[in-house]
């Protein structure tokens, strides 16, 4: 049985009167409960699904948006036919982006590649790569294209993407579309896993968009796709561009990255003045055949438990509660972009930063003849 999230767990076990303290030094200065419209709550209960609503703290001259992040399982099974199985994640995720409309969120992503079972696990190339689409008129981006329009709200939209203009290669690919429902972009995974059962340089390699920074009506944002939360360098990329708001659609398991979760995307929007989204699905999804991961485990037809607990965290330190690690969820955060500029005229990271010398020191580091400079005793 898994535990339904740490928030769960304090809330039932630490005394009032220390609970408040304990949060204090876990998620920083107090995101205040954002208020659930009526509306949007009945939407969840028919719908079961989680939705948690936070007021991160605010500047003095607040420029307001609303975030919404949607963690979810897959709805049928891993062998049903490739369309129904894109059918009902398009018409799971339609139900709870209603109920972001309904809080009035501006920006809404959904979680790594949503449209399909995480099966890069398996190194099967069909049917796996037929789930893939263009990012520029598929199926799904005009599904999201629609709901941009109808909501009035930018849509980040991950998906795999099958790259019509080269030969049909494969990406892992976020979609950005606006408000107004036209794409704006798209910002392919920055950097590929190869550890544990992530096996996906068998289907598409390093992405080739660099650092995007999309110009939106509310705000500036950028896309750091999974894998990529584990390089500093490439949080920092996106700072360097401008972004206001950093999204990070993940697929990842409890065994193998659940202590690193609830840090890697909160220290980066610390180090670089700028919100961060860390977005998870949930559930364990199964296959029908078994596979190897080549570090001496039994084979395996699944992946195990992808553990939600998605959050927003802020440039001044202080994070959201996470959603289930269970269920369905939709995380709503009201953020104030003024915090960027605030936090960064408070710390001066980037001014502080010496780019200049790292910069010189990285190029050398990636020359045949570099020479590490150690110091040793004579």
């Amino acid at each position: 049985m898994e535990l339904e999230s740490l928030e769960s767990c304090l809330n039932k076990h630490v005394p009032a009167d220390e609970l408040k303290e304990a949060k204090r030094i876990l998620y920083g200065p107090e995101c205040k409960p954002l208020e659930i419209t009526e509306d949007a709550g009945n939407v969840a209960a028919a719908a079961d699904f989680e939705i948690a609503g936070f007021e991160m703290p605010l500047t003095s001259n607040p420029r307001k948006v609303k975030i919404g992040l949607i963690q979810n399982r897959i709805v049928e099974s891993t062998n049903a036919p490739i369309s129904n199985q894109v059918t009902a994640l398009h018409n799971r995720v339609a139900e709870i982006a209603k109920a972001a409309s309904l809080m009035d969120v501006n920006v809404l992503c959904m979680q790594e590649a949503w449209t399909m079972p995480f099966a890069f696990c398996t190194r099967e190339k069909t049917p796996w790569t037929d789930f893939a689409e263009s990012a520029e008129n598929g199926l799904t981006t005009k599904f999201c294209q629609e709901l941009a329009q109808k909501h009035n709200m930018v849509i980040v939209s991950p998906i795999l993407e099958r790259d019509e203009e080269h030969g049909g290669v494969l990406w892992n690919t976020a979609v950005v579309i606006s408000n107004t429902g036209n794409v704006l972009g798209k910002s392919r995974k920055n950097h590929i896993p190869r550890v544990g059962d992530f096996n996906e340089s068998t289907y598409y390699m390093e992405g080739n968009t660099g650092h995007k920074v999309f110009q939106t009506s509310f705000g500036r944002i950028g896309v750091n796709i999974c894998y990529g939360r584990h390089h500093p360098l490439n949080w920092m990329m996106y700072g360097i561009n401008g972004a206001e708001i950093v999204f990070n659609p993940s697929a990842t398991v409890g065994a193998l990255s659940e202590p690193m979760w609830s840090i890697e995307a909160r220290c980066a929007a610390i180090a670089n003045h700028y919100y961060t989204c860390a977005i998870n699905r949930v559930g364990t999804e199964s296959f029908s055949n078994e596979f190897t991961s080549g570090d001496g485990k039994p084979a395996h037809k699944d992946f195990g438990h992808f553990y939600g607990s998605s959050y927003v965290a802020s440039p001044d330190g202080s994070r959201t509660p996470g959603l289930s690690r269970t269920r369905d969820g939709l995380l709503v955060a009201s953020v104030d972009l003024n915090m960027c500029q605030q936090i960064s005229d408070k710390w001066g990271f980037r001014m502080t930063a010496r780019h200049e010398m790292y910069a010189k020191v990285l190029k050398k580091s990636t020359e045949p003849d570099f020479k590490r400079d150690i110091v040793y005793e004579k």
